[in-house]
């Protein structure tokens, strides 16, 4: 069985992990915690800044275009 096959859980793990008690953790733990969650931030933030940059460079080399969305027609007001 291929992971991509395992059944996924229902929700996302960030809802999850916001629902979790934290009742059970010591300070330390806690501590423990928000360093790991800290450096998922720093993670994800990067990972879409790659994101954008990498999109901002598609545009820039194939014009600003909404793929996947029809255009509007060019005006055909003589006056405009």
């Amino acid at each position: 069985m291929d992971l991509d096959d395992r059944p996924r859980p229902i929700g996302d793990l960030a809802s999850q992990l916001a629902r979790e008690s934290l009742d059970h953790l010591s300070v330390d733990e806690l501590a423990a915690r928000i360093a790991l969650l800290e450096a998922e931030i720093a993670r994800t933030a990067a990972h879409r800044d790659r994101a954008r940059s990498h999109r901002a460079a598609a545009d820039a080399l194939f014009g600003k275009a909404s793929f996947g969305k029809a255009s509007a027609p060019p005006s055909r007001n003589p006056s405009a």
